[in-house]
Order: C-alpha cells, then structure tokens, then sequence
C-alpha cells in the first residue's frame, strides 16, 4: 500500500523550530523525489521544499523559506525531515509530505509532478 505519513507538527511561539518527519512505504524511496507542500487557511496549497535521490542530493525551497528551512533523507529509514528554524506566523499552515513522479527536485513545485500526498500535519506559529 502505498502511503506517506506525517508527523512532528505543533504549536510554538515565533522565531521557534520544529522537525517534521515523514515516513515511506508501498514504493521505493530510493529512487523518488520527495519533499514538502503547505497550505494555509483559505489559501492554496504551495511548494515548500524538496530533496531528489540523485547524486549531489539536489534540494529546492520556496523563496519564503529557503535560509530557515532544510530538508532531509534518511533511505535506510524510509524517510524525509523538514527541519523549520526561524517560524514566523506566516509559517502557519497544514504540511503534508509528498512524493513526486520527477527526477528534478525544482520541478516538484509543479502539483501535476505529485504522484501521492500525505494526509498532512498542522503548524502553528503564535505572534
């Protein structure tokens, strides 16, 4: 079955951190390109980061959060972390986990290169 799974969302005051992780089964991680979608309270669904297996590890972050968040893989584990520094109010959004059908990792800011999401996990940030 295949199936992503969040966890590690909460609620922290600005300018704190959180790590989300999500864990992989059904398919073979190894050679997918995962990452991080968000969507905030009646706005749309936006690319946040995202992390290829190709040599080099190639990574991408959205403009609003590349410098505070990184993104991670750990494949003997079957899993992705995104490591968020820094949160700010704006940060507040449901995340959900996402495993794209591109080798690229700047492509999986395009949805129609998203093969499968996660159920998401809820980020709030307090002023």
């Amino acid at each position: 079955q295949l199936q992503l799974l969040e966890s590690g969302g909460g609620v922290v005051q600005a300018g704190g951190s959180l790590r989300l992780s999500c864990t992989v089964s059904g398919f073979t991680f190894s050679q997918t390109t995962v990452g991080w979608f968000r969507q905030a309270p009646g706005k749309e669904r936006e690319f946040v980061a995202a992390t290829t297996w190709r040599s080099g590890r190639g990574v991408y972050f959205a403009d609003d959060v590349r410098g505070r968040f990184t993104i991670s893989r750990d494949d003997a584990k079957n899993a992705v972390y995104l490591q968020m520094n820094n949160l700010q109010p704006t940060d507040t959004a449901v995340y959900f986990c996402v495993a794209g059908t591109t080798r690229a990792a700047h492509a999986m800011t395009d949805p129609s290169n998203i093969k499968l999401w996660g159920q998401g996990t809820q980020v709030t940030i307090s002023a």
